[in-house]
């Protein structure tokens, strides 16, 4: 029987340390929502655009020398290609990702321009783990996954360590209560593990709140079969994973969902008070309280978790 590695607090904490060896803390922002100062983590303007590169450097810094010569294999609609390209190419390791046809051209070329290759799959009539998984198979190299992963989601955990640092440095309580992007959740039960006080509220665009509804059922609830259009191509996960659900069920996670006007609404605020690039699935967080889907309080933190936005569509939504 093969006995999964767990993430847990430690690794979090091994992997902020890993971090602060290769890149500052990444901006926390300050602004008053409802009259109390909030914080918000900009992971958007990580040297990638998203905070994916931080499970991906402790991913990889983790692998043997034979494992790094045999390469990595990861799938991706983008944030996450593009953390294991960059981090890839940092430490001389192929990169083979595995992206949907569909996906955004900038977070495309951007991950090409790392280095890595990219094979491309129809996101409706294939299985990306299927793929990736024959692939790593026939390569012998290492899976990456982009959220089932103990050592990914430790290595994004990293982004809670961080904030509760800044935001007692500028004044402000410990995180009370997180509010956290969530795809698959590797995101949300790395903040689940770094913040052990921290109320968790995960949020994700509706018809794709798959990990709302499992925390209420106290089991994992995939995403339907006829989900709607979302403009949060990064939150496009049907099932959430084991480990992820696993971490935020023991904490007590809540989650919510959010709307797509809700989402352009959140973009236009970063840009205009932020005067920060926020891609849709990165603001889903600040639409949550922006809405008021979640109520805030002293020592809320906020995750903007990415930035990679397709021009022409961001700039119909800036307009609107």
């Amino acid at each position: 029987m093969t006995i999964m590695r767990q993430p847990t607090r430690a690794g979090v904490r091994d992997a902020a340390a890993k971090m602060t060896e290769i890149l500052p803390y990444s901006p926390l922002m300050i602004r008053e929502i409802s009259g109390l100062p909030i914080a918000l983590k900009m992971e958007s303007l990580q040297p990638i655009g998203a905070f994916k590169l931080r499970g991906a450097w402790h991913r990889l810094t983790a692998l043997s020398d034979e494992s790094r010569l045999r390469g990595v294999v990861a799938f991706s609609s983008g944030n996450h290609a593009q953390g294991v390209a960059w981090a890839a190419k940092r430490l001389g390791i192929p990169a083979t990702i595995v992206m949907p046809s569909d996906a955004p051209e900038t977070k495309l070329r951007a991950t090409m321009a790392l280095g890595a290759e990219v094979v491309r799959y129809d996101r409706a009539t294939e299985s990306r783990e299927k793929i990736a998984a024959h692939l790593a198979h026939a390569r012998g190299a290492t899976l990456v996954p982009s959220f089932d992963d103990a050592w990914v989601i430790e290595g994004q955990g990293s982004a809670g360590i961080e904030a509760a640092e800044q935001m007692v440095a500028a004044g402000l309580p410990q995180p009370s209560r997180a509010i956290v992007p969530c795809g698959g959740g590797g995101l949300s039960a790395g903040i689940a593990l770094a913040l052990t006080e921290a109320e968790i509220v995960t949020v994700e665009p509706e018809g794709w709140d798959d990990m709302r509804r499992s925390l209420e059922a106290g089991w994992i609830e995939p995403v339907g079969d006829r989900p709607p259009p979302t403009a949060c191509d990064a939150l496009q996960t049907t099932r959430v994973a084991e480990r992820t659900f696993d971490v935020l069920s023991r904490r007590g996670a809540t989650g919510v969902a959010v709307s797509e006007a809700e989402i352009a609404d959140a973009q236009r605020w970063a840009a205009r008070h932020l005067r920060a690039v926020v891609e849709p699935g990165g603001a889903v967080a600040l639409a949550a309280i922006l809405s008021r889907r979640v109520t805030i309080e002293p020592g809320t933190l906020v995750l903007v978790s990415g930035g990679n936005v397709d021009p022409v569509a961001y700039g119909k939504v800036i307009a609107a």
